[in-house]
């Protein structure tokens, strides 16, 4: 199925202040969200529209119908994006457009929170970088529930009483989520989903300030994008196979793994790449020794760590 996403940056207003970087916002996130960057091929990743004011006047009516047409459709994922002016009142929040003389005036957030949970989109996500973008899913006479629809996530660069800040010409909540989805919140399969994002953006953020908010009600991440790692699938499945008796169990190894030693085995030089290629990714640590080659050429062992074991799961049950 497709993977669509409406992405759109509103510097300029009429009645209210303008802004300077969310143009530059939406352009990176364009680029970054258009491809994936885990082959040399660049493979296609979402379909984009691409709405900002550099180029038009961006229009309560014409971001409405967008975000309507976004989430009418099924698809794998419908993605929506948006940088600009945000206001939130006792009964809700809205995304300010171009002409808006009132914050009130604005594209609500509770119509928006509507499209997407009755969007018959596998993946509805919404992220938004604006002031008050935490108002989105919060139900607007008990801010203590949410109403959020299986397969609906929300990722929004602040909480509902916050402002979103704006750093050398563009804002700070989109320049972590680019640097995110450039391989920042990569697992180690190099696949990176909302989850992983929103630890990543939190962390950089740190616990004052502004602060990023995540709601999901989902079964299972999807991945938003795939960038190149350190280690393959097909290498990843060869862990049952080497630890055959169990996760808990020891690697045993001996100079004939080390393809530098005077008598090397070329089956045991394969296997111990692999293993060298999960003690990088920290799947597998040796055993009474610094490193591993010094765990081939000692006689001592490796063993697989607690993320490592956690794969070994995934792995047997065919998850991976």
């Amino acid at each position: 199925m497709s993977r669509r996403a409406l992405i759109v940056g509103i510097n300029n207003y009429e009645h209210a202040s303008n802004l300077g970087g969310c143009v530059h916002d939406a352009l990176e996130v364009e680029r970054v969200l258009e491809r994936h960057d885990h082959t040399d091929e660049r493979e296609k990743n979402f379909n984009i529209e691409l709405l900002t004011t550099e180029t038009n006047t961006i229009t309560k009516d014409t971001l409405r119908d967008r975000i309507e047409e976004l989430f009418k459709y099924p698809r794998e994922i419908s993605l929506f994006y948006f940088a600009g002016h945000g206001y939130i009142e006792n009964t809700g929040g809205y995304l300010i457009t171009s002409e808006n003389e009132r914050g009130d005036q604005g594209v609500s957030m509770n119509d928006i929170l509507t499209m997407a949970n009755n969007s018959p989109a596998n993946n509805r996500i919404i992220i938004l970088d604006c002031c008050h973008s935490g108002g989105l899913g919060r139900n607007p006479t008990n801010t203590a529930l949410s109403s959020i629809a299986e397969g609906v996530t929300i990722l929004s660069a602040s909480a509902a009483d916050q402002y979103s800040s704006e750093k050398n010409g563009e804002g700070i909540f989109t320049s972590l989520l680019i640097h995110a989805l450039e391989g920042g919140a990569a697992n180690i399969l190099g696949e990176i989903s909302a989850g992983n994002i929103y630890g990543y953006i939190d962390k950089a953020m740190g616990e004052k300030g502004q602060r990023p908010l995540f709601m999901t009600n989902i079964r299972r991440y999807a991945n938003l994008r795939r960038v190149n790692t350190q280690i393959k699938r097909n290498e990843l499945r060869e862990m049952t196979k080497l630890f055959d008796e169990g996760p808990n169990t020891h690697y045993e190894l001996d100079p004939s793994y080390e393809p530098e030693s005077k008598n090397p085995d070329p089956e045991n030089v394969k296997k111990f790449a692999v293993l060298q290629k999960y003690n990088r990714v920290n799947l597998v640590v040796p055993i009474d020794a610094t490193h591993m080659y010094h765990a081939a050429m000692y006689k001592r062992s490796c063993k697989l760590t607690a993320l490592g074991k956690s794969y070994w799961v995934m792995v047997k049950n065919n998850i991976i």
